[in-house]
């Protein structure tokens, strides 16, 4: 009787599973660094094929879908700011918590928790 307790012992193959594709799912963003076009459209194909079989991937293509448009919005921003120089700044900044966010929303969501992306502008809940 010297196990350790940890967390994952009292999850469900189920949970594992979902965890598994959420985090796949955050992570496809970055999909888009390989090939073009592919970070708005792997996600979008992994939730409309996952979301039945697994309710719990909901809250996470939520957040997904959010930063994705919020992304679009200040990338639009940061190229009408070009004109004034400091476009530049703002885009390499978007292009960097780009890199990071998903890469933490993976993370946290292979441990079961749902991280909404700072700076995300909530259009599903």
């Amino acid at each position: 009787m010297n196990e350790e307790y940890s967390p994952e012992s009292d999850m469900s193959s189920d949970d594992k599973e979902t965890n598994n594709w959420a985090m796949i799912l955050h992570l496809s963003m970055l999909s888009g660094l390989v090939v073009p076009l592919a970070g708005l459209v792997v996600p979008i194909v992994i939730y409309v094929l996952k979301k039945d079989s697994m309710p719990g991937l909901k809250p996470h293509g939520y957040v997904v879908f959010n930063w994705m448009i919020s992304a679009i919005i200040y990338a639009i921003i940061s190229m009408i700011l070009m004109i004034v120089g400091i476009g530049f700044l703002l885009l390499a900044a978007l292009g960097l918590v780009s890199l990071i966010f998903p890469i933490i929303g993976g993370v946290k969501a292979s441990e079961g928790e749902v991280w909404p992306y700072p700076l995300s502008i909530k259009f599903f809940k």
